[in-house]
């Protein structure tokens, strides 16, 4: 029914015109009859009178393509405050109707991105982490793109930085945060108050500095991110300290409570002339100081880790020496695989490893068989893997086991596994546990290779 009511009425709209054609060859050969110049003006009055006619009976339907042209325009512009009108029920209400519908969920999308944005504007102008979005400002100098209030305040005193050279802005920051960015890669430095007193670290504040580069509509762009750890990190310090000192007050009440004892029921023996319980007395002293010994020492070691001394080893001839001193299976390694590193403090990383896979692998029956070093070159990376057959640990253990003072022994300091950490990251590699799917325990140590 639409269809047929639109037909009619385009037909009743064009009938005018319609009749004038179906009359132009009769008045045509009656206007012949009667001279050539009477032929000539009939026919352009004809002519204009159907031209007329058919402009009048289309002007709605133009009318309503230019209406729908120009919403297109506006919606492509971002503008949905109007609307197109048709009276009728024909097609032209139906493509009204859709055009209407299309500009309601442009709107909403509109607004919801509108929403979103100023959500997102919200959260970023308002972190504390300072973001500075930088690019090619075309003359091979980065300029400010973006940058958010906490970047404002802590590089140009709360000024606008869009639109600044970055060689402009280093000048005026402070040396830390310009070696720092000129570095480039990750960070994390000090900046300290320069009229602060010479050792007063309560004016020093410490920064980490993250950068990634990405594009952006095909322009290279570098995202800077400043964040203040402080008070953050002070806080940890405090609960480092108290950590330590319960480590230390209980290791040392564990020697020195027995030691006090021994030592007064060695007196009281003495006193009575019995001396024949005194070796295991002095016996028992000399082993419980030898563990406070053994244990402060490790405290001290992992305190004073000096810098590695690098120097190129051959992986062979250094996993070979390491087999002399503890036992482990491994596949042929090739004779020119080689890296830099710190021969000594490595060993002593690798040998903390393989004595726990020994005891791992011990404790679950094994008897140490299963422990196996294995090594593979990767691109950019050496991966060393250290495997037992132990029964691997949950999830709780697995999270914080690298942690210094962290450890599920009955006797243990928790230095083993951090000390191994911080020598093996001293040397710019990675560790990380895993438990196997065959049972046991794979802990995987990544070294820069070329």
């Amino acid at each position: 029914m639409k269809s047929r009511s639109f037909t009619l009425t385009l037909f009743l709209r064009l009938l005018p015109v319609l009749a004038l054609a179906a009359a132009l060859p009769w008045l045509l050969a009656y206007w012949m009859d009667h001279g050539w110049w009477v032929v000539a003006t009939s026919t352009v009055i004809l002519l204009s009178l159907m031209w007329w006619a058919l402009r009048r009976a289309t002007a709605p339907i133009r009318s309503l393509l230019r209406a729908l042209s120009g919403t297109t325009s506006s919606y492509r512009d971002g503008e949905y405050n109007f609307g197109v009108h048709w009276r009728g029920k024909d097609e032209f209400a139906q493509l009204v109707q859709a055009h209407a519908e299309l500009g309601e969920v442009l709107r909403e999308q509109r607004q919801s991105l509108v929403q979103r944005e100023l959500l997102l504007d919200t959260m970023v102008q308002n972190t504390p982490v300072a973001m500075l979005l930088l690019t090619d400002g075309g003359d091979g100098i980065q300029r400010v793109a973006f940058s958010n209030i906490a970047a404002r305040k802590l590089l140009h005193g709360g000024w606008k930085l869009e639109g600044q050279r970055m060689p402009d802005l280093l000048e005026n920051m402070p040396t830390e945060l310009r070696n720092a960015i000129s570095r480039g890669g990750d960070s994390l430095f000090a900046v300290r108050d320069p009229e602060a007193f010479e050792g007063d670290e309560d004016d020093e504040q410490i920064y980490h500095l993250s950068r990634r580069n990405f594009h952006l509509n095909g322009r290279p762009h570098e995202l800077l991110l400043l964040r203040l750890l402080t008070a953050e990190l002070r806080r940890q310090e405090v609960q480092t300290w108290k950590k330590v000192i319960r480590v230390i007050s209980h290791e040392l009440n564990n020697s020195l409570a027995p030691i006090a004892s021994l030592a007064h029921s060695g007196a009281e023996l003495v006193r009575r002339n019995r001396t024949d319980r005194l070796e295991n007395i002095f016996g028992t002293i000399e082993e419980r100081a030898r563990h406070l010994e053994g244990f402060i020492r490790g405290y001290a070691r992992f305190a004073k880790l000096p810098q590695p001394q690098l120097q190129t080893v051959i992986w062979a001839n250094f996993l070979h020496g390491l087999q002399q001193q503890i036992p482990f299976r491994m596949e042929p390694v090739p004779e020119d695989l080689s890296s830099r590193l710190d021969p000594a403090q490595f060993a002593q990383a690798l040998l903390n490893l393989l004595k726990n896979a020994h005891e791992a692998s011990d404790d679950n029956g094994a008897a140490g068989e299963g422990v196996e070093v294995r090594l593979a070159r990767l691109p950019h990376w050496l991966r060393i893997e250290i495997l037992d057959r132990g029964i691997g640990m949950n999830e709780a253990v697995l999270q914080n086991a690298l942690m210094p003072f962290y450890s599920t022994k009955r006797n243990g300091t928790g230095l083993g596994l951090a000390l191994t950490r911080e020598i093996i990251e001293a040397h710019a590699g990675r560790i990380s546990l895993q438990n196997r799917t065959e049972g046991g325990l794979c802990v995987t140590v990544l070294l820069p290779h070329d």
